[in-house]
């Protein structure tokens, strides 16, 4: 008789256990879908911005970026995005022009090599709209900083197997002298203007 408990109690300890591994690993799947890594197809994404010469806009780009985002509009929790940015990668097609914009006049790029975002939460806004707010620094500044985008569409890839391609679009603006960029005489906004004009186009994919 108690042989036969001992074994009954086994097998249904045996049983419980199987069964809560199967709970914890697709909760552990689920984490993992909901968490969606996306990878930025570079050759149709761009980091660019503008700000004011006087009274004419002058556009430039960061040319190289790196950017780790988890994206699901299902489940904005689990969601987040970071970018870095090396400041040496600042191109405005005018070499002197982006010589002085790395100099201790304005990035100051050999002691503050790069810009950064970290998002800390994404809400949505409707309508496939969202905001990622969380901190960014730039130069020895981190400020709280939203930074709102809108999913402009997501589809299977036609010419990729497994695979989902996405298109993100983000327009924000800061002031350039809230994070000291621009010092003494590049501190007054008559000549280079304060506020900075950003604009994100990404391309990203994933693997089913």
């Amino acid at each position: 008789m108690m042989n036969t408990l001992l074994k009954i109690s086994t097998l249904t300890f045996i049983i419980i256990f199987a069964a809560i591994s199967s709970v914890a690993a697709l909760n552990t799947n689920d984490k993992e879908d909901s968490n969606t890594a996306w990878e930025i197809d570079r050759a149709h994404s761009a980091v660019n911005f503008t700000i004011n010469h006087f009274f004419t806009p002058v556009d430039g780009t960061f040319a190289d970026y790196d950017a780790t985002v988890h994206f699901n509009p299902e489940n904005l929790d689990e969601s987040s995005i970071e970018v870095t940015i090396p400041v040496s990668s600042v191109d405005t097609r005018n070499e002197r022009r982006d010589g002085h914009l790395l100099s201790e006049d304005f990035f100051n790029a050999e002691e503050w090599p790069s810009i950064r975002f970290v998002s800390h939460s994404i809400e949505s806004r409707g309508d496939n709209n969202f905001v990622a707010i969380g901190e960014m620094t730039i130069r020895d500044v981190t400020k709280e900083f939203e930074l709102p985008f809108t999913l402009a569409g997501m589809m299977d890839h036609p010419m990729q197997d497994n695979t989902t391609v996405a298109g993100i679009t983000a327009q924000a603006e800061l002031m350039r002298t809230d994070y000291g960029v621009g010092v003494g005489d590049w501190a007054a906004t008559a000549v280079v203007g304060d506020k900075v004009n950003i604009q994100l186009n990404l391309e990203l994919t994933t693997s089913r």
